[in-house]
């Protein structure tokens, strides 16, 4: 036993030692491969370069956005989801679910029903007015996107309903700038 403890010793004694200026690159080299990890699957900055959302995101906002949220649940109504744009998957939009596959969606008098009733849209602005749409079934797999600045949102009103799969994830929280620190709902 005591010659075992000597050889450990003697093996540890003869490693040599690691430069500090070795170390510090592999610290560096760890630490970025750690944020391209979270960042390509867990969480991504995202920045809102458009009013599409407002008042609940505006032009400026920096967003924190799960990757990680829809593998252990479904996307739900009122979830407010970063996306690959259906006409050009190059370029992200945010957006907030309305209406999943297989409900009704149908907008009469600037109010919201899924499946004939009302759905109420606490984020609004309040007298918020915009046009009347559909009915339309929203396909399985599929689900309905508006903007919450609604006369001013390039949404699924206007290209169509959008495939889970270009779904990119669910946004959690405003980072950015400080006074509107939170959660983004």
């Amino acid at each position: 036993m005591e010659q075992m403890e000597h050889r450990q010793t003697i093996e540890s004694d003869t490693k040599p030692k690691k430069s500090a200026l070795r170390e510090m690159l592999e610290s560096v080299v760890i630490a970025v491969l750690l944020a391209a990890i979270i960042r390509l699957f867990i969480l991504e900055p995202f920045y809102i370069p458009s009013g599409s959302m407002e008042p609940t995101l505006m032009i400026g906002d920096r967003i924190i956005v799960s990757k990680v949220t829809y593998l252990l649940r479904d996307p739900e109504p009122g979830d407010i989801v970063v996306f690959k744009y259906p006409l050009d998957p190059s370029r992200n939009f945010v957006k907030r679910i309305v209406a999943v596959g297989g409900e009704t969606i149908e907008i009469r008098d600037s109010v919201l029903y899924i499946n004939g009733e009302p759905r109420p849209e606490n984020y609004l602005p309040q007298g918020l007015k915009f046009q009347d749409y559909g009915p339309q079934t929203v396909p399985e797999g599929h689900y309905f996107m508006m903007g919450d600045n609604r006369n001013n949102s390039d949404d699924s009103r206007v290209w169509g309903f959008l495939d889970k799969d270009l779904i990119v994830g669910n946004a959690e929280v405003i980072y950015w700038p400080l006074n509107r620190l939170g959660l983004a709902k």
